[in-house]
């Protein structure tokens, strides 16, 4: 599974490459990184069809999350990747808004990596 993880933070990557450390080993679950909304989207423009699933910050420097989301909707019909939102804030404005979008799951930081790697194994049901 090609999972990109957008996150203005350059200390989320090493975070996710330990905690996945087995799971990338046995490769189950490839990550790749980008630190902005513009970046992951020059990344998608480039391995679309690779994707699988799209963890992205929602407050960022430059574009937001939500922007990146609704250009995501918007421009990626076929397949369309997995959205899950990810914020610091667990207020009702950002889930709502995220959802409206066309987020297919929402998660707030610190995050629980025993809960992101189960809902991970049911991303393709």
């Amino acid at each position: 599974m090609n999972i990109l993880v957008v996150d203005d933070e350059a200390d989320v990557q090493p975070l996710f490459l330990q905690r996945f450390r087995k799971e990338i080993k046995n490769g189950e679950i490839n990550f790749n990184f980008a630190l902005s909304g513009e970046e992951a989207l020059q990344y998608l423009g480039e391995h679309a069809s690779e994707v699988v699933l799209i963890l992205s910050d929602i407050n960022m420097p430059g574009m937001s999350g939500l922007e990146l989301l609704g250009t995501i909707r918007r421009d990626y019909e076929a397949p369309p990747p997995v959205v899950m939102m990810i914020t610091a804030y667990g207020d009702d404005e950002n889930h709502r808004q995220a959802m409206e979008i066309g987020a297919n799951d929402f998660l707030t930081k610190p995050l629980d990596f025993n809960i992101l790697k189960d809902k991970l194994k049911h991303i393709n049901d």
